[in-house]
């Protein structure tokens, strides 16, 4: 256990070194208004806004490409050709690198300590060097990237380790596509309100490393986005979680790992989309 802790603190020294100055370049002074947060005169009245493709009705909305590259890990391709790969290990999605990372401290099939140096941004989930919360507020060209922090189990011993994940939200084409990341514990009041509106959710589905079926389920009904995407199996049945979701929400097996899709693409009811990977495991 003591080697564990060493290496964390190994990680925390060298994501200091490294994410600081590459998420510095990005940031703006003042972080631009979020389009996906709620509106909340008093918890838990949440009031959220709506999508919508663009005030002129004629014009072609811009498409945002997800595809699901392995365990937690998506890419998303912005329409001025941003790529962003979630949960970023170096394992998936590194060739060629992407232009920014996100990470969670869970374990390491969730974060790298050497990220390929030809990646712009990254953006720890957590804070490593300190105590301190993380906090991301970054723009990237068309996108902007916040985080709101969760704790994870303390894997050696009884407890949670505060902030030590995050959910990251990516804005971008008039979107709001949130990843749950490593997510050990239900939502608070507070976190739904810091959140807002997904229209695009990516949820851990292992059952048991992050939250039970049901757990994850009652989440994914609250947040009740347009589109679910699964991710983070871990050898159990994808097929416990869907029946878990109710009648409410539709479920279709994609033919592949990617989608394409634009705000006036989202279907009016909330739909699981099971990549073609993660329906074979399952």
């Amino acid at each position: 256990m003591r080697f564990k802790h060493a290496l964390i603190g190994l990680a925390a020294a060298c994501l200091a070194g490294l994410a600081a100055p590459a998420s510095a370049q990005s940031r703006t002074d003042e972080p631009p208004p979020s389009q996906c947060l709620a509106i909340a005169g008093a918890l838990p009245d949440v009031v959220f806004a709506s999508a919508a493709a663009s005030e002129n009705p004629l014009s072609v909305p811009d498409a945002v490409t997800i595809t699901f590259e392995g365990h937690s890990t998506y890419l998303i391709e912005t329409p001025a050709g941003v790529t962003i790969a979630t949960d970023f290990s170096g394992i998936y999605a590194a060739d060629p690198p992407p232009r920014v990372v996100t990470m969670n401290r869970a374990h390491s099939s969730h974060y790298t300590l050497s990220p390929d140096a030809r990646i712009e941004v990254v953006l720890p989930g957590w804070d490593p060097g300190g105590p301190e919360p993380a906090e991301h507020r970054v723009v990237v060209d068309d996108v902007y990237i916040r985080n709101v922090t969760t704790d994870i189990r303390s894997w050696g011993d009884a407890g949670m380790v505060p902030d030590a994940n995050s959910i990251f939200i990516f804005e971008v084409a008039g979107l709001c596509i949130g990843h749950l990341g490593h997510l050990h514990h239900e939502l608070t009041d507070a976190h739904y309100a810091e959140i807002g509106r997904l229209d695009i959710v990516m949820v851990p589905v292992d059952g048991g490393l992050t939250l039970s079926h049901t757990g994850m389920a009652e989440i994914t009904s609250r947040l009740r986005s347009s589109i679910v995407l699964p991710m983070h199996l871990r050898g159990t049945r994808l097929d416990s979680y869907l029946s878990k979701m109710g009648q409410d929400f539709a479920i279709q097996f994609l033919d592949g790992n990617s989608l394409t899709v634009t705000v006036r693409d989202l279907p009016k009811r909330p739909t699981i989309m099971v990549p073609e990977n993660l329906a074979f495991r399952g």
